[in-house]
């Protein structure tokens, strides 16, 4: 007797689960069981084209280009001390300030993630600059990390981002709409960490000493060309990409190229450097890629088992509002966060919840700048965060747990985030909707 579809479908996914338990990496977990399914579902013969076809075309897709390119900005970015002047420039402003230090670093991970792609980037470079400065004012670890590790999530979020790439390559959604929509919230969540800084040195004034030396208007004004090259680049890159001037990837191409002579001009490309970000790119590229193939080959077997049609069907049949429905994933994402890395979770759950969204007739780049909101949670939610790693190994002498003692307020942050896009979506749209293109 031929089993169910439905029945194969939902042992195939369970089967990724069990894999990945097994230490196996998750871009061929989900390959293998896909090829394994298409194979069961329809036959070896359909099933082998159809994987190496998938690899065959997530490699060489031309727009894909957009993945190196952003992680090499971020590396130049660095590389030419872009880093240092953000914070220097955000703490001539904020030195008076309450917790000002952390405010400043969290600001200065704001603009930082205008010209880097990931999180995990930003979150090592920052926690470079301004850890031994809180540590030098006498900052509590936990708010001087904790600051650090969630200030770098906002790489996941401001654009250029490399999880709104990935989005899009999964759902086959506009990547330059997608990078437009997360300005205002990567604006808004910034603000939204500032004040859970100011709300904890409220509380604990102890934690954030404020002896420090006032600061002139004049040395504030003239901190400000630490801000000039970031913004430039944010506005050159975004505002080409908004106006159809160019396409994401040729916004990657510009802006890396823009910041690799900025480092020129500025002597602070050595080899050693260089090289590193070639590397870097190439080692991100190869991870996105392949769990992009491994998603996609999943998400055949997954169509072909009807679970997603059939999980869509049964979600609108239910008598609950849609945001019911929309809670639930969120949570499903928060539980996830602490157990997947971000990338991996958004290949893993969007085969069958992107399906959903589309049911319930929500606007699928809204709900990729929430997904991508989601995804920051799981950068700083033990025990998989990998911010937390990030900054702890940067942090010598403190353990993980204070770091994670550290972020975990922040995450109150990200959820009102949600909350507010969810009853106010325009505040995602309303750039991607005027878009020429």
């Amino acid at each position: 007797m031929t089993a169910d579809p439905v029945t194969i479908g939902m042992l195939g996914a369970l089967s990724v689960f069990v894999l990945i338990f097994l230490g196996m990496p998750i871009a061929f977990a989900m390959m293998l069981v896909g090829f394994a399914g298409l194979s069961v579902l329809a036959s070896v013969e359909a099933a082998l084209p159809a994987t190496a076809s998938t690899m065959w075309e997530t490699a060489s897709f031309y727009s894909y280009t957009v993945i190196p390119l952003f992680v090499i900005m971020g590396s130049f970015a660095g590389s030419s001390g872009i880093t240092r002047e953000l914070y220097a420039s955000f703490d001539k402003w904020t030195r008076k300030v309450p917790g000002g230090l952390a405010v400043a670093t969290i600001g200065a991970c704001g603009a930082f993630a205008a010209v880097s792609g990931s999180s995990v980037a930003t979150a090592a470079t920052m926690a470079t600059v301004a850890l031994p400065e809180m540590d030098r004012f006498k900052y509590d670890p936990r708010l001087s990390t904790g600051s650090v590790a969630a200030g770098g999530t906002l790489g996941f979020l401001i654009p250029p981002s490399i999880g709104f790439v990935v989005y899009g390559m999964l759902t086959e959604q506009s990547i330059g709409k997608l990078l437009i929509s997360g300005i205002f919230p990567g604006i808004l969540l910034t603000l939204s960490y500032m004040t859970v800084v100011l709300v904890w040195v409220k509380l604990r004034p102890d934690h954030a000493p404020r002896d420090l030396e006032a600061v002139s208007w004049s040395e504030k004004l003239a901190a400000l060309n630490g801000v000039k090259e970031p913004l430039f680049i944010f506005l050159f890159v975004m505002g080409g990409i908004y106006s159809g001037f160019f396409t994401p990837d040729e916004a990657g191409a510009i802006g890396a190229t823009v910041l690799l002579l900025v480092a020129l001009v500025k002597r602070k490309l050595t080899r050693t450097a260089l090289f590193k970000a070639m590397t870097e790119s190439i080692r991100i590229s190869v991870m996105v890629l392949m769990l992009v193939a491994g998603a996609n080959v999943f998400s055949y077997f997954m169509a072909l088992s009807t679970i997603p049609m059939q999980a869509a069907n049964w979600v609108t049949a239910l008598n609950v509002s849609p945001y019911v429905i929309h809670v639930m994933i969120l949570f499903v994402y928060l539980i996830l966060g602490c157990f997947i890395d971000a990338i991996s979770m958004m290949v893993l759950t969007l085969p069958v919840v992107f399906p959903i969204i589309l049911a319930l007739h929500f606007d699928p780049i809204w709900f990729g700048v929430i997904a991508v909101l989601m995804m920051e949670a799981g950068l700083i939610t033990p025990p998989m965060g990998l911010n937390l790693f990030t900054v702890a190994g940067v942090a010598k002498g403190l353990n993980l747990e204070t770091v994670i003692k550290g972020a975990t307020p922040f995450l109150v942050a990200i959820l009102f985030v949600a909350a507010v896009l969810t009853i106010f979506p325009q505040i995602t749209l309303v750039l991607p909707n005027m878009m020429k293109r």
